[in-house]
């Protein structure tokens, strides 16, 4: 039996590198490389370094049968056989025998330049039965029926050199494919401000999304309670809708999650993007402080699947389900993906309550009325990889989530504390379905379109008409008046209907060079009705409101230096238009018609020193337009007000990135970076007792630096990653620190793995997380003496994970246990509202 594999090297161009990126959800054509990026570097394949001889399989060795397989093996970044696919088969059990030994293969990786590369190679396993002996007998030396083995010829695979005293013909080259950089990577290290957050573990996981995003420098996630509750997002001191979301490029809120992002279930999610203050052309929004996009499983090849279940404390449950079918003949392909999730939320709190003698004490009770029920599906059929589209797909949506609402966006707290009552029977809801349609073609080499337009519908319910007054005992005591939030009862249905379209154009008049032109408009129509109004005339909720946004512009990358040096340079205009019919002061019905403008520029820079070692530098005067909810409300405990100013920032950042360095101690990474955010007319929820507005206020700056440092150890047996960030968010006015923000945070993450514990592929990890945040003010710091203002202790949580993987040919089962808050240390939320204590999940996950 012989394996054998003769080698060249030629590098994989990465999609998009120097060319053009392809649209969130569609699949680029590969591009030529810069040269001088990677491709300039010498790229050596990788070598054998333990082999394992596969099993001849029985039925063929009695039948006289021999074969050659060819695998095509993938190889990671360590020298592990990561897959083992049959390109040629053989039959007669071969190919399982083939696929069984190359899997427990050892390989010294590929490197390109200083670093080590996941790679692919074409593989063959040549099956010879031994050469007839010669015959037995008197003369020959060989007892009676004793078989002499022949000499397997084997020879040294991707470089290695064959084996000493091996034998055979000689072998045809098999082509060696080093795989391109993968697009996290080609992110990473683009001029764009971006971090890649790659969910493979998070998966595995029971923490949520929004904990995972949490665990980046510069981002501070901080939900209002447990599963399903608000949660507050910050990105180098900007929050809330200053910061855009999108799945796959497509706005959120109109791609099926409109509860937030950190309500989105992380299984569905391969990586998310951060793009820190300054946001590229392609999604075409008007984000003020950054974006998040959320990309979701892109392959349309082959079949697989996906599921997880989580259960857990607090009555909580997750699951996820996901697959996809592609045709090669006709590159059609078929995805769907769904989920559900269910929680009681009934976790303790230390509240103020009355006590058997009537007077206000400190009691510890559990919501009791704070529970989270959602579910949803999505579906997409297409086609991929034909002469006249390089991707066409529909994808269609419906998502519901419904809430309990256990208190208001504002509490009184007393000694950290809640004072206020609780609510006992509000709830809120929200409907969301639609379609989507994308397309993708280059034309003629030089130029490529990405296109999409879609509907979505939302439909939003609120509903206060208790006459009860609660306790934080579930008690009820009957008032002749309807309604807990404030005077009056709601028994509120909002419906909103948006249409959205983005055009993306990109040319490339010559090598290193590309010219991207896009427009993104969209059309939101808001109504809806107040049922506890009686005539509808009175009801502003009728009001017909009208939304029309659009951003356009141009962007132009250069790639000089051979790669080394990359620059983006862009310009966009915002419009919007507001045309609704309000109830004016004088108290009749009016017409309200308002139209903004805006401009704005920017430039991207980054200069690589070495392959590892790169310095960013980007700039962008920013605009945010108002959003349909800040303007209209949210249906719920936000009112209209439909004459906000749009939102401007000067954003700057600077800094250095050591993407890794091989030493004998292991692997070790570093990063740093410095942040400026010189916001004006910035918009603000102004909380009041039963209701929320958004306004307008003068100035803020937010000025900051963020560092990361990582080591992994020889063998990769142990990681240990950290990260912080130390920011002063002040009123441009005043100069007062603005309040309910952290200034200093960060984090820890240790991961050891003990692979094979049960057999080759198994891994058995231990993850620990710990998170802290500095104690900070819950109202103005420039209000009162020091020793009376209201501050939010320190706080540091800490998380435990332990994890086995199996992975037996192509699938992969893993299990977890997670016990999160693991001290049960007292926790809160941004504006000081106690969050969950300590919590154990299970989870298993599945793919195929």
């Amino acid at each position: 039996m012989a394996f054998a594999a003769d080698a060249r090297a030629s590098e994989e161009a990465p999609a998009g590198e120097v060319g053009e990126r392809a649209a969130p959800g569609a699949e680029a054509a590969p591009a030529a490389r810069a040269p001088g990026d990677g491709a300039a570097l010498a790229v050596r394949p990788p070598e054998l370094t333990g082999a394992v001889e596969a099993a001849y399989p029985q039925a063929a060795r009695e039948a006289g049968v021999e074969g050659s397989v060819v695998l095509r093996l993938t190889i990671d970044a360590e020298g592990r056989v990561t897959s083992a696919e049959v390109a040629e088969p053989a039959g007669h059990g071969f190919d399982e025998a083939a696929q069984q030994a190359a899997l427990r293969f050892r390989f010294r990786p590929a490197r390109r330049g200083d670093r080590s590369v996941a790679s692919r190679i074409l593989y063959r396993h040549d099956f010879r039965l031994p050469a007839p002996p010669p015959a037995a007998g008197p003369g020959t030396g060989i007892p009676a029926g004793q078989v002499v083995p022949s000499a397997a010829p084997i020879t040294g695979a991707a470089g290695a050199a064959p084996v000493a005293g091996a034998a055979g013909p000689a072998l045809p080259a098999i082509e060696v494919s080093v795989r391109g950089a993968s697009e996290a990577e080609r992110l990473r290290t683009s001029a764009q401000a971006v971090q890649v957050i790659e969910t493979v573990e998070a998966r595995r996981q029971a923490a949520d999304l929004g904990q995972v995003l949490a665990r980046a420098e510069g981002v501070s996630v901080r939900r209002l309670g447990g599963l399903g509750s608000g949660a507050r997002f910050s990105l180098n001191g900007l929050t809330d809708d200053r910061i855009r979301f999108f799945l796959d490029g497509v706005p959120l809120d109109l791609a099926g999650h409109s509860f937030g992002v950190a309500n989105v279930p992380v299984n569905l999610v391969e990586r998310a993007e951060i793009y820190r203050g300054v946001v590229p052309l392609r999604f075409g929004t008007d984000a003020l402080g950054g974006a998040v996009n959320l990309v979701t499983d892109q392959d349309t090849r082959g079949t697989g699947a996906s599921a997880s279940y989580q259960a857990g404390s607090f009555g909580t449950y997750r699951m996820t389900l996901g697959a996809r079918h592609a045709h090669a003949p006709s590159g059609l392909f078929a995805r769907a993906s769904g989920f559900v999730d269910r929680a009681r939320n009934d976790t303790p709190i230390d509240v103020m309550a009355y006590d058997e003698s009537g007077r206000l004490s400190p009691a510890r009770a559990r919501r009791f009325h704070d529970g989270y029920v959602a579910a949803g599906g999505a579906a997409e059929v297409g086609v991929a990889r034909r002469p006249w589209a390089d991707r066409l797909l529909l994808r269609a949506f419906f998502t519901s989530h419904d809430k309990e609402v256990q208190h208001g966006l504002l509490v009184d707290m007393l000694d950290g504390r809640v004072k206020s009552p609780p609510f006992g029977e509000v709830t809120f809801g929200r409907q969301t379905g639609g379609a989507l349609l994308r397309y993708a073609q280059p034309f003629s080499g030089r130029a490529r379109l990405d296109a999409l337009a879609g509907y979505s519908y939302a439909r939003t319910t609120f509903l206060d008409v208790a006459t009860c007054t609660y306790d934080w005992s579930g008690g009820c005591v009957e008032r002749p008046y309807r309604g807990e939030v404030g005077d009056d009862a709601n028994d509120q249905q909002v419906r909103q209907h948006t249409a959205f379209a983005r055009v993306n154009l990109a040319w490339h008049p010559a090598t290193e060079h590309v010219l991207r032109f896009g427009l993104s408009p969209s059309h939101v129509t808001r109504t809806g009705r107040n049922l506890v109004v009686a005539e509808p005339e009175k009801d502003p909720l009728t009001a017909e409101r009208e939304l029309w946004s659009g951003v356009a512009g141009v962007e132009y990358e250069a790639r000089p230096l051979e790669g080394r040096l990359a620059n983006i340079t862009f310009a966009k205009l915002y419009l919007q238009s507001v045309l609704t019919r309000e109830h004016l002061p004088s108290g009749r019905i009016g017409d309200v018609d308002r139209a903004t403008h805006r401009v704005g520029a920017g430039d991207s820079l980054r200069f690589r020193f070495t392959d590892a070692l790169y310095a960013k530098a980007s700039y962008e005067f920013a605009t945010r337009l108002p959003t349909p909810e800040e303007l209209f409300g949210d249906g719920g405990l936000i009112v209209r007000n439909v004459h906000l100013q749009p939102e401007a920032s000067h954003n700057v950042n600077l800094g250095v990135t050591l993407e890794r360095a091989e030493t004998g101690a292991g692997q070790l990474r570093f990063s740093a970076n410095g942040f400026g955010r010189f916001t004006e007319d910035l918009i603000t929820l102004r909380r009041h007792l039963g209701y929320s507005e958004y306004g307008n206020t003068l100035s803020a700056r937010s000025v900051g630096i963020e560092s990361t440092a990582g080591w992994t150890s020889p063998g990769n047996w142990l990681s240990v990653d950290g990260h912080v960030t130390w920011q002063d968010f002040r009123d441009g006015s005043t100069g007062v620190r603005i309040q309910n923000q952290p200034y200093l945070f960060g984090g820890v993450a240790a991961r050891a793995q003990w692979p094979e514990i049960s057999a080759r592929r198994d891994v058995l990890s231990l993850t620990w997380h710990a998170d802290y945040v500095h104690a900070f003010f819950v109202g103005p710091e420039g209000r009162g003496a020091a020793d009376s203002k209201a501050e939010i202790p320190s706080q540091l949580v800490h998380t435990l994970a332990l994890t086995y993987l199996v992975e037996r040919g192509g699938w992969t089962v893993s299990s977890t246990v997670e016990v999160q808050n693991l001290t049960d240390e007292k926790a809160f939320s941004f504006y000081g509202v106690q969050r969950p204590g300590r919590a154990a999940y299970a989870k298993l996950a599945l793919s195929l």
